[in-house]
């Protein structure tokens, strides 16, 4: 069951990454990395190759940028577990190993990043859940380059020691470093694990030491890792709509309410949005700050009022969404501004088991639309399918590539496990967006 849910969300953060191939910021690393250059090891998606630290950003930051990829819900934190796709990807690479090999890797990266975020939860204490994840991919990359324990664990102390993030970085104004900054740790953690492969060491005892992650950070806590199995992917949820995770059931159900009632964006007086405190806090307006404005496509991706209003206007959330042409447009803007969001503690309780929400849209005509939801298509009580990722995967890369490419990915990560690492890199690397063909020009 793990391995065929590795297989989706391998899939699914290869649909999302090609899907973000022109986005601005990965513009400005491709061309960040054509500048520095990097020895030509491993594959950046699109095209060409350069050293595994910095291919693992490269290609976490394509995996990460539309915000479409996979989420983990634990009780106090939030993470994108294939946000480690990228770094995994390129150190099975380096090592010229098995596909097999590969998907254990990401599943250890996965195992520790969600068990991390069960057990020591950061976000309320002012650091990023990218804290967690420093652990995970450095797990993961060791793995991959099949380092014995000794070398592992100094990997995992480096990338866990030096990589606390702020947590401002999903608070107030946002910026690009939303979607870089798993990359970064991507990078960093990759590039700690190949510092321990030299002999490098870290501290020992970085979580229960003097000072260490327990002392500082997150406060004592305990898992015993070696009665941990690796099927926590299987607990991991797949985004339907392009948007932020906790607001996946809210677009299901206002989509849902429009069909039901017939109503259009003019018809409506107001709208009302009950959900849990997560949800509240993250993306509607409570403790990380207001998201009514919105100008960038990182704040609209990180506000539930633009993502329903935007659904309600134009039937869908994907990636054109947030073009910024849309984003500014009138009828977004104002929309957005006529509803409000409340958490409710009934419905913080069923978190994260649940994604309860309850929309109350209230109608010029004096009718009241009332919906409530408890998951969406997609969350493990319903999860995502493999022909629901290959239509997502079609949906995002279709612009880019033919049927023909296409199928030929989606038949790769299908037989992941009988294929070596490089039958999957090899056709990734064909991958071509009209810039990068106009540039070989």
């Amino acid at each position: 069951m793990a391995k065929q849910a590795l297989k989706i969300r391998v899939l699914d953060a290869l649909g999302c990454a090609i899907g973000a191939l022109e986005g601005e910021p990965i513009q400005m690393i491709r061309a960040q990395l054509e500048d520095f250059g990097g020895k030509p090891h491993c594959t950046l998606i699109g095209g060409g190759k350069t050293a595994p630290d910095l291919a693992a950003f490269y290609n976490g930051a394509l995996v990460r940028y539309l915000d479409f990829n996979d989420s983990y819900l634990a009780k106090g934190e939030t993470c994108h577990p294939n946000d480690n796709v990228g770094a995994v990807l390129a150190a099975a690479e380096y090592a010229k190993a098995k596909g097999r090999d590969f998907l254990l890797a990401l599943a250890i990266a996965y195992q520790v990043q969600c068990r991390l975020s069960d057990a020591a939860p950061v976000r309320s204490k002012g650091f990023d859940h990218t804290t967690q994840g420093a652990y995970a991919v450095a797990a993961g990359v060791s793995k991959a380059l099949g380092l014995d324990s000794e070398k592992t664990a100094n990997a995992v102390a480096i990338s866990g020691t030096a990589l606390n993030a702020l947590r401002v970085t999903r608070t107030g104004a946002l910026s690009h470093w939303k979607g870089l900054a798993y990359p970064f740790t991507g990078f960093a953690g990759t590039h700690a694990a190949f510092l321990a492969m030299r002999g490098i060491t870290g501290p020992p005892e970085v979580f229960e030491g003097n000072k260490g992650f327990m002392d500082a950070i997150a406060g004592k806590f305990q898992i015993d890792w070696s009665n941990e199995n690796l099927e926590h992917v299987t607990k991991t949820i797949i985004k339907k709509y392009n948007a932020e995770v906790h607001s996946q059931s809210s677009i299901e159900g206002i989509l849902n309410l429009q069909k039901e009632y017939g109503f259009k964006a003019h018809d409506i007086d107001r709208i009302e949005i009950e959900i849990f405190d997560v949800a509240y806090n993250i993306i509607g307006g409570g403790e990380e700050g207001s998201k009514v404005q919105v100008r960038t496509k990182e704040e609209a991706d990180h506000s539930l009022p633009y993502i329903v209003a935007v659904a309600i206007l134009d039937g869908t959330v994907m990636p054109p969404q947030y073009n910024q042409t849309r984003i500014a447009k009138e009828d977004v803007q104002q929309l957005l501004r006529k509803i409000t969001v409340r958490p409710r503690d009934d419905y913080s309780k069923r978190f994260p088991d649940e994604m309860p929400t309850h929309l109350i849209v209230h109608l010029k005509d004096g009718r009241i639309a009332e919906k409530e939801k408890r998951d969406y298509e997609g969350f493990f009580t319903r999860p995502m399918g493999w022909e629901g990722a290959t239509v997502k995967f079609d949906r995002l890369s279709e612009r880019y590539l033919n049927k023909a490419l296409r199928k030929r990915i989606i038949d790769t990560v299908a037989n992941l496990e009988q294929v070596n690492v490089t039958a999957l890199t090899k056709v990734l690397a064909t991958i071509s967006t009209p810039k990068a063909r106009k540039r070989k020009k």
